[in-house]
């Protein structure tokens, strides 16, 4: 396939998926074996394109985080503590990324880990959504600090292609009695930094693989899949909190359940 169309096709895979409780990383996994390109080949494009979800995120929210760096300034407190939950809840996956970031690469070239882990955690997530009742909307800023520390931990189930970062920390919130829009958006913004984090890792490991000429993906690609991936995200993120903030994730968990299953089957049969 055309790698310009490639680079396509993933940008806006992963800008739909990226915040979505459905996995990108699974989903951009299991296209590599779908159409039949070399996964390999494409790993650090589709780690380095996330950079153009965040930016949505960014560009989504650009008034808040405004409001919150000019409150810092002046070391508000709705501004400290929104600070301070991001960076706390951050600190787990930064931590156990870097000390294991080997073996989550090697996970990343599975798709029957991804396959099982979109069956299983669709199931949770129905589950988790009939069991659970979210509390109030209060706003980052006013999730406490103990929930904020446990949602931390339970992003780091993420590292597991196929589990959703966005899903872990969203149902992960909603557990701890966060409300679903509070709990969406705490997520959207903790993926700033831990997917910051993951892309310089990835970057700083194999430097060499982002340079044209080699074989491998050039920078002409990498810009049209960010370019995709943030139209892609900017399309999802408000619709999002939109439609889980009144129907739930339930949908997400029977979507998860499909694919997962069917990706067993075809992987299984092939």
């Amino acid at each position: 396939m055309n790698e310009t169309i490639v680079a396509i096709l993933l940008g806006i895979l992963e800008g739909l998926t990226e915040f979505l409780p459905v996995s990108s990383t699974g989903h951009l996994i299991l296209a590599s074996e779908l159409f039949g390109y070399d996964a390999a080949q494409w790993a650090q494009f589709n780690v380095v394109i996330q950079l153009g979800a965040i930016l949505a995120v960014v560009v989504t929210y650009f008034r808040y985080l405004w409001g919150m760096f000019m409150g810092l300034l002046k070391w508000e407190r709705t501004s400290v503590l929104f600070v301070r939950n991001l960076l706390i809840g951050f600190t787990p996956a930064a931590v156990i990324g870097l000390l294991a970031k080997d073996q989550i690469f090697a996970l990343l070239e599975s798709p029957l880990v991804v396959a099982w882990a979109l069956l299983v955690g669709g199931i949770a997530m129905i589950g988790l959504e009939k069991a659970v009742r979210p509390g109030e909307d209060s706003g980052v800023a006013a999730i406490p600090l103990k929930k904020v520390i446990g949602i931390g931990f339970i992003q780091c189930l993420a590292m597991i292609p196929g589990t959703s970062r966005s899903g872990a920390t969203i149902l992960g919130a909603l557990a701890m009695g966060v409300g679903r829009k509070t709990a969406a958006e705490f997520s959207f913004f903790l993926a700033v930094p831990t997917m910051l984090g993951a892309a310089t890792v990835k970057i700083a490991s194999e430097p060499e693989a982002l340079l044209a000429g080699n074989g491998l993906i050039g920078w002409g690609e990498i810009a049209i899949g960010l370019a995709a991936a943030f139209m892609a995200a900017m399309l999802v993120i408000r619709a999002f909190v939109t439609y889980v903030s009144r129907f739930g994730f339930a949908p997400f968990g029977y979507y998860r359940i499909i694919i997962g299953g069917a990706a067993l089957v075809w992987l299984t049969l092939r």
